[in-house]
Formats: C-alpha cells, sequence, structure tokens
C-alpha cells in the first residue's frame, strides 16, 4: 500500500513521533493507522522508559499569563541538551504543560511527592466512606485503592488527562515528546497566582510565592522575594536564569 505525506502527517499528529518513525510504521502495519499509532506508542513508551534515568540539565522556563492578567504560570522543563530545548516539538510540550497548569492547577508533579499524612488522611475516609456505604469489608481494600488512584489523578500532574486531549495524561504526553526528540524529558513546575489586588509582600500588585528552587528572574517584571520563594507578577516580557545557565524569554498571551 501506498504511504502518502497526508497519512505520515496524520500518524504523527496522533503520536507526536518523527516522520521517517511514522513512515515505518505505516508501512509496516500495511497502512493500518490504528495499528501503526499502537506499535509507536509502545515503541515511544520503551524509549522513555530507557531514557528516564539519564541527566537532564538543560531546558527552558515557560511562561504563561492569562488573558485576564489574573493567573500566571511558570513551568521549568528540562532536557539534555541545549539543542533539544530549542526545538519546536519541546517549547510547544512546555507551553502545552503551562495551560494545563493554568487551568487544571495541580498540588504535585508526581505522585512521590505527596506527604505521606496527606495520603493516610485520604486512604482512612475513603475506607471509612466505603464501610459507610455497606461495601463488603473484603472487597474494602481494592475499593480504596480504586479510590486513592482517582485522588492521585485529581492532585498529580503527571497523571492528570490533558486538557487538549483527555485521552492521554500528561506522562503519556512527556513520553511522546521524549520519543520524539530522543532526550530524557522532565518537569519540575513552579506556579504563580496574581490576584491582581494589593498584597502585604508588594503593594503595587496582588501576588502569590512561587515554589522554587535555584531560579533567578530578571527583566521587566516585578519580583519580590521571601523565605516562600519568589514572586511574579503582571509583566509582558520576562527572562528567567536558573543557576545552571538555562534561559528563555516568556510572553503575555
Amino acid at each position: 500500500m501506498e504511504i502518502t505525506a497526508g497519512m505520515v502527517k496524520e500518524l504523527r499528529d496522533r503520536t507526536g513521533v518523527g516522520p521517517l518513525d511514522c513512515k515505518k510504521a505505516l508501512a509496516d502495519h500495511n497502512g493500518d493507522m490504528a495499528a501503526a499509532e499502537a506499535y509507536l506508542r509502545e515503541k515511544g513508551l520503551a524509549k522513555a522508559g530507557k531514557k528516564a534515568g539519564r541527566a537532564a540539565n538543560e531546558g527552558i522556563i515557560q511562561t504563561y499569563m492569562h488573558h485576564n492578567g489574573r493567573l500566571g504560570v511558570l513551568v521549568e522543563v528540562n532536557c539534555e541538551t541545549d539543542f533539544v530545548a530549542a526545538t519546536d516539538a519541546f517549547k510547544q510540550f512546555a507551553y502545552d504543560v503551562a495551560l494545563h497548569v493554568a487551568n487544571l492547577a495541580p498540588r504535585y508533579v508526581t505522585r512521590e511527592e505527596v506527604n505521606d499524612a496527606e495520603m493516610a488522611a485520604e486512604r482512612d475516609l475513603q475506607r471509612r466512606r466505603a464501610l459507610e456505604e455497606g461495601k463488603p469489608e473484603a472487597m474494602v481494600d481494592k475499593i480504596v485503592e480504586g479510590r486513592m488512584g482517582k485522588f492521585f489523578e485529581e492532585i498529580v500532574l503527571m497523571e492528570q488527562s490533558f486538557i487538549k486531549d483527555d485521552k492521554l495524561t500528561i506522562e503519556d504526553l512527556r513520553r511522546q515528546v521524549v520519543a520524539e526528540v530522543g532526550e530524557n524529558v522532565v518537569i519540575r513546575r513552579v506556579r504563580a497566582e496574581w490576584t491582581g489586588g494589593p498584597s502585604q509582600d508588594n503593594g503595587a500588585y496582588g501576588l502569590y510565592p512561587v515554589q522554587t528552587s535555584n531560579l533567578l528572574l530578571e527583566g521587566n517584571v516585578a519580583i519580590g522575594a521571601s523565605d516562600a520563594g519568589i514572586y511574579v507578577g503582571q509583566s509582558r516580557n520576562v527572562v528567567v536564569r536558573n543557576t545552571r545557565g538555562v534561559q528563555c524569554r516568556g510572553h503575555r498571551d
């Protein structure tokens, strides 16, 4: 079967994988789009797993400012080389993550960051709830585990359904970009919320702290600092640099 450029583009749009791999997958599966997509997703998972242990010390800081100026987000996404950090695929991924964070407000990046006390409290709540619903004692543990999975999906970035495609989680999206760029990719999220009113830390803006580490911000941006972190206000342009030398320019959307 002839593999057309349109078929390759469609498969690439679905998977985020490079055109040569897409064409080969389609050829190997006789033009079957669904089978080729399934194959590439499996291949992408394998690639992502192999690269997960690699150091990711390059990358970008992506900014997102909501149109009404009341919500701003900073997302640090790391990769292995500055070459990959400059690619459209990597930058689009960083932007998509920032947009997602702005809309769904995850509280943690990974499940491992959720503290033990919070997990224990939620697990206890779900156990009591299951028993109050009259669930059989023998089934309660299984029910609780299922509900804990839903709990993590609500608060953990990597386990949330992607805002642009609910068939994918953010982790699925990360694995796709790993398969496309050929490097490990790591999300390290920081977030700022701006209410537009005065605050006790900066009278000109209502600012909330960004939880971050080793970040320096410079340029046209309102900045304050305290033990809680860095404060970021409304700005059209910002240059962000961390102590490893990662730099980028952001803009207000």
